[in-house]
């Protein structure tokens, strides 16, 4: 018998001894990422990725926003992994310090997911 193909997904007809491919839509929707959006004015030289502070709470001291950070698709576990994807993606803006204003996690197919919003600051 022949396969049948249906976006992407390669069915098997029953007996053929051939295996599933998974779908490249449920492959590529497993990722994680990390999207900046730069919001502020002005340039300024990039920071070193590992000193830029990952901050739960608005800092004491005097800031300057220079744009937004959206993050999804981390294992649940992944926090650090996660953290260190913001400070890669916001030292090009020349953040020092991101505020994480919102986090949680979602179910997906293969375990629980995190997400987070916030904001890449400057300290003045």
């Amino acid at each position: 018998m022949t396969s049948k193909t249906n976006l992407g997904t390669s069915m098997p007809s029953p007996g053929s001894g051939k295996s599933l491919r998974i779908p490249l839509a449920l492959i590529l929707g497993a990722c994680a990422s990390v999207d900046v959006t730069k919001t502020g004015k002005g340039a300024y030289a990039p920071t070193d990725p590992n000193t830029i502070d990952i901050l739960k709470t608005r800092p004491d001291r005097a800031f300057e926003e220079l744009g937004t950070v959206t993050v999804t698709g981390f294992n649940s576990d992944e926090s650090a992994k996660m953290h260190n994807a913001i400070r890669s993606k916001s030292a090009p803006l020349g953040a020092t310090a991101v505020i994480l204003t919102e986090e949680g996690m979602f179910k997906e197919p293969f375990g629980m997911k995190r997400w987070a919003t916030g904001v890449a600051i400057l300290y003045k």
